[in-house]
């Protein structure tokens, strides 16, 4: 009697690794790395869209423009306005310049630049490629022997990693001056000793890892969304879903990405 064969019709074959959950997990980490790996590849080998990488930082950044003015502006003022009452109880309102200058160089105008970023640009990106991908756009392209992973994935990555450090330095200048412009209104400060305090309290580190994290966090909101929508399906369904995880996605690896960096420079900082 043949007894090779231990499976029988009470006992099923095993379909998983580990679990379900675990195995889609690193199965979805698996075509992550693929997909950043090919990126590598493909952004060093010509030939090179430039033109397209240019229509993609003039979307990236240009067309940010209106809405991280408004929103570092806004910032700048809230933010002064809410540090003003615990500083005044010490007489120490002096301190405001340099409070708000640490605050927004080291911290806020990087994360609020990307969150912005992320929801406005990494949703765009989701769903313009989602909606390529479910329309057969992408495979039209594959057919017609056009790269569509360098044509739509690298520009779009290399745009976002290229401007959010420009918008975060921009985000920065505005967010100081809606800062000042309160100062100025309640302790009637002059502009040129605003900052001079301001540039007094930074360091070369502060911009530095400004400029950094800047560059992590529009890699990360390029990669996730060109990931979510290049990888898209299930019809306009699939294109909403993947403009919606875009966006939730890249604010959570932002959010990593900003405790990591910053544990960092504190170490930095301390040596």
């Amino acid at each position: 009697m043949n007894q090779s064969n231990n499976t029988t019709p009470d006992t099923p074959a095993r379909k998983h690794v580990t679990t379900r959950r675990l195995d889609k997990l690193f199965l979805e980490l698996s075509r992550v790395y693929a997909f950043i790996a090919r990126f590598f590849k493909e952004v060093l080998v010509p030939p090179y869209e430039v033109r397209e990488i240019i229509k993609q930082c003039y979307e990236v950044g240009v067309r940010s423009l209106p809405l991280i003015s408004l929103t570092g502006f806004i910032i700048g003022i809230v933010f002064t306005n809410q540090s003003r009452p615990s500083l005044a109880d010490f007489g120490a309102t002096a301190l405001l310049p340099a409070l708000i200058s640490v605050a927004i160089v080291r911290a806020m105008a990087p994360l609020v630049t990307a969150l912005i970023a992320s929801g406005r640009v990494g949703s765009s990106i989701g769903a313009e490629l989602g909606s390529m991908r479910v329309t057969e756009q992408i495979d039209a392209m594959e057919v017609s022997a056009t790269n569509p992973f360098k044509f739509l994935v690298v520009s779009r990555v290399l745009a976002t990693t290229l401007m959010l450090p420009a918008l975060t330095m921009y985000t920065t200048f505005v967010a100081l001056m809606g800062g000042y412009v309160n100062v100025h209104q309640n302790e009637l400060t002059s502009i040129t000793t605003y900052f001079i305090q301001v540039f007094d309290a930074i360091t070369f580190l502060d911009i530095f890892s400004s400029i950094i994290k800047s560059v992590i966090f529009g890699f990360t909101i390029g990669v996730v969304g060109c990931y979510k929508g290049y990888h898209s399906s299930k019809g306009t369904e699939g294109v909403g879903k993947a403009a919606n995880s875009s966006v939730v996605t890249a604010m959570f690896l932002i959010f990593i990405e900003e405790l990591l960096v910053l544990q960092v420079v504190n170490a930095i900082r301390g040596i």
